[in-house]
């Protein structure tokens, strides 16, 4: 008999919002598609606050936080090269006095080999900046190692340094902090969305080992599209509330899909998604990075290390050539879900017959798309 899914439906951000600070939970982990809305509801959810006339209470980490974060490349001289700090968030207000440097380095000491040093503003700089080094193998003429400073890191290690920076700021809010006193959420959207796999179990292993702190009095909502990440938070954080948030038809609202029970069923949702594509035959490019995604994932779980083990050759491509070759080219096209673009009609027909030979050979629980249909039409009445 096929698991019921809790579906609850809400018209607004501001209506999940309600429901996420409503909850006693510790933990909320959601799992959305890119253009979903979770960075927005991220920024709804600190800024709901403020339209009530109430102080803020959470401490976030979105693909805003980086933009706290921006480059001097000394475009004159190419010398220094130093990352400025936004002095006006509310993001450094605990810096001054905290220690702060040899609080990052610990964390970031776990991914990288470069060092940092922050700099105050003063005369000749009006801005608090951060300076990267990074110790060298060689030695100079006294024997000592060549330090090379004011060196340019690069974009994923820039991404891993801020994520680091807030790590530590998070250690301080939970240490009690007089300055971070403040903080009673801790709202996480996709801090790896632009690194490697090794580096999301990693990340997710050691956030949970944070958050799991037995003097952790804050709640934390963890918001990715990042499905291997998702999967450690829900195995660190075992006893979270996890869902899967789902922007419904014809603008009825989203849906929180429950996953308490089930951390991979993102992988069904994915299904279900092509098989309702090739059902109504309204296919579109980016499709095909859906499926590509799919299949690396369903290799991987069954210990192939290339997706084209999922490809089942047929008769008129018995060496699967053909199916490879247009995987290839069309998931590393630049197709975007906000400007989708309809197939061809051969590549319709080529599609529709990679999904259907794959969900053959790979028994998705079909009763689980017939719930996920009936959260759609629930959403959609």
């Amino acid at each position: 008999m096929a698991k019921q899914i809790e579906t609850q439906i809400y018209q607004t951000l501001d209506d999940i919002v309600k429901y996420l600070r409503s909850s006693d939970k510790k933990y909320k982990l959601l799992f959305a598609h890119n253009g979903v809305g979770k960075t927005r509801l991220s920024v709804s959810f600190k800024d709901i606050r403020k339209s009530e006339g109430k102080d803020r209470d959470t401490l976030y980490f979105n693909a805003y936080t980086e933009d706290l974060f921006t480059w001097d490349n000394d475009l004159d001289n190419n010398t220094n090269h130093y990352l400025v700090l936004n002095e006006n968030s509310h993001f450094f207000d605990g810096m001054e006095g905290s220690d702060i440097e040899n609080k990052v380095r610990p964390f970031l000491h776990r991914f990288v080999d470069f060092d940092f040093k922050i700099l105050p503003k003063d005369r000749e700089y009006p801005k608090p900046r951060i300076s990267f080094l990074r110790t060298e193998d060689k030695l100079d003429e006294n024997g000592n190692k060549i330090v090379v400073q004011d060196i340019k890191i690069s974009r994923g290690e820039e991404t891993l340094f801020i994520w680091c920076f807030f790590l530590a700021i998070v250690q301080m809010a939970i240490d009690g902090n007089e300055r971070y006193k403040w903080v009673e959420y801790l709202y996480i959207d996709d801090p790896v969305s632009s690194l490697d796999d090794n580096h999301a179990i990693s990340i997710g292993a050691h956030l949970a080992q944070i958050l799991k702190r037995e003097d952790n009095k804050i709640k934390t909502i963890i918001s990715t599209h990042h499905g291997l990440f998702y999967n450690v938070m829900c195995n660190e954080l075992g006893t979270a509330y996890a869902f899967f948030m789902k922007k419904l038809n014809t603008n009825a609202g989203y849906s929180l899909i429950s996953m308490r029970d089930t951390p991979f069923f993102h992988h069904v949702i994915m299904a279900h998604t092509l098989y309702k594509a090739v059902q109504s035959e309204q296919l579109f490019t980016y499709h095909f990075n859906m499926l590509r995604n799919l299949m690396e994932k369903t290799a991987a779980f069954y210990g192939f290390s290339d997706f084209r083990a999922c490809l089942s050759p047929d008769k008129e491509d018995k060496d699967g050539i053909i199916y490879d070759r247009m995987i290839n080219i069309m998931s590393h096209g630049n197709y975007s879900i906000f400007d989708p673009t309809e197939m061809q009609e051969e590549n319709k027909m080529h599609f529709s017959n990679l999904v259907k030979r794959f969900l053959e050979t790979y028994k998705f629980n079909r009763k689980l798309f017939n719930e996920l249909d009936k959260g759609e039409a629930y959403g959609n009445e």
